[in-house]
């Protein structure tokens, strides 16, 4: 079998890219964002929420 030769080259191209790669990069791109801006949210989220209820609590009127 003979081998074959790939003519696309890695890393950044100094041409610009066809519109069909732009929206696949955008879209590629926004996925990652948003997974990122998820799992952090997330991680806010689960270490935040008890300090906050304890910080309301403490914070309330009837006190005792």
């Amino acid at each position: 079998m003979a081998s074959r030769i790939s003519l696309k080259s890695k890393g950044k191209t100094s041409a610009k890219p066809s519109k069909g790669s732009e929206e696949r990069s955008v879209a590629q791109s926004f996925k990652e964002w948003s997974t990122w801006a998820l799992k952090k949210a997330k991680v806010v989220t689960q270490y935040g929420f008890i300090p906050l209820v304890i910080i309301i609590c403490m914070n309330l009127e009837p006190k005792p």
